[in-house]
């Protein structure tokens, strides 16, 4: 039988087996619903997520290969050993939600417009504001140069976005993070789609049914709640 693309009903959250996403587009599974916290955190929970364009319908996602790493194994190349130890930067962690929100969702060069819509913004503070979203952010001083969010569930971080201002500060919020997360025992780290980026950080190619499964063991077990307090993060630490 053909895989077919599932309109959501307004009325329910719950969504189709992920691994019925379509071949063409690659991982689209449904479309509509809405970006309520409770229709977000079922569609994490099923390894689903939103991902569309200001002005189109919701497109919901759950792609073939996955981008994992287990944050204990993020790769630090010689020369980020070296600026790690020479940098003043510094790493918090949810100093500034809104901020590092608002920052990724600008758009990159060769991009005219980006994915993290007014309504994507204001979806993910509800998330923040129930303990569930988390941004991590890297100073140069008072001033915001990087950094990322995401979505914790259990011993799951599923990423979301990051960015840069200065060379190396998102990598510098990832490899801090990662460290940071694992101390926290946390499990493992999503990050949805590969790039070039990612890959020189660690994260490896997964597949679908493989995460899948990494979910079902993993988001189960909640790690312990001061991972996410106000605080500086050092990666020189570890």
């Amino acid at each position: 039988m053909p895989k077919q693309l599932t309109a959501l009903s307004i009325d329910s959250i719950q969504f189709p087996n992920a691994n019925n996403a379509l071949d063409d587009p690659e991982g689209l599974l449904a479309i509509g619903g809405d970006l309520s916290p409770e229709r977000l955190l079922n569609a994490y929970q099923h390894a689903i997520f939103p991902w569309f364009s200001d002005g189109e319908p919701i497109l919901w996602w759950s792609p073939a290969e996955r981008a994992v790493i287990q944050p204990q194994q993020v790769h630090i190349s010689k020369s980020m050993e070296k600026f790690i130890r020479q940098t003043t930067l510094t790493v918090t962690i949810n100093h500034v939600f809104k901020d590092v929100v608002k920052a990724c969702a600008q758009p990159r060069k060769k991009q005219s417009e980006t994915w993290i819509s007014p309504a994507i913004q204001a979806a993910y503070y509800q998330l923040h504001l129930r303990g569930v979203a988390h941004s991590v952010e890297v100073w140069d001083q008072d001033e915001l140069v990087g950094g990322l969010y995401g979505v914790n569930i259990g011993g799951i971080f599923c990423g979301e976005s990051m960015f840069h201002q200065q060379t190396n500060a998102s990598k510098l919020a990832f490899i801090a993070f990662s460290q940071h997360f694992s101390r926290f025992q946390g499990q493992l780290i999503d990050c949805q789609m590969m790039t070039a980026h990612l890959q020189s950080l660690g994260v490896t190619a997964n597949t679908r049914v493989a995460f899948i499964k990494q979910l079902e063991q993993y988001k189960g077990t909640p790690i312990n709640l001061t991972c996410w307090n106000k605080q500086v993060i050092n990666p020189r630490e570890s």
